[in-house]
């Protein structure tokens, strides 16, 4: 059998950032952290108990995130991102399996190799090659 490649993160869009973090903080007791204009106005999510590299200490566990709604972006609806060992093999198969692959590849700074793709049944998902690998 070949290596599963997990679910790493949760994505979901927000129109109004101060909103979305209160809600969450105040009604999961998440930890919000909201970043500025040079990462896209993207709000990071702590669901669980994380290490100091964010990672989830409790297996099964994930964190995630939040994007600005824009007028030009498709499928903003909340979605999963899958970690791979390679990026570029993972958009072979993406593409070679029906799906079709969002642009190119980003370097998310301190994270990883990061893009969104819509699979077979319209659905965006995205990919993540982690640091290191």
């Amino acid at each position: 059998m070949s290596k599963m490649n997990p679910v790493v993160h949760f994505e979901m869009p927000y129109e109004d950032k101060d909103r979305m973090s209160d809600f969450y903080s105040k009604t999961f007791g998440w930890h919000m952290q909201q970043f500025g204009e040079e990462m896209g106005h993207y709000v990071t999510a702590q669901t669980t108990e994380s290490s100091e590299n964010s990672r989830p200490k409790t297996p099964g566990t994930i964190n995630g995130g939040f994007f600005p709604k824009k007028p030009d972006w498709p499928a903003q609806y909340p979605s999963v991102v899958i970690a791979v060992d390679d990026i570029s093999e993972a958009i072979k198969r993406v593409n070679a399996s029906g799906g079709e692959v969002l642009g190119d590849p980003m370097e998310i700074p301190g994270i990883g190799l990061y893009v969104s793709f819509m699979d077979t049944e319209g659905n965006r998902v995205s990919l993540l090659q982690p640091m290191g690998m």
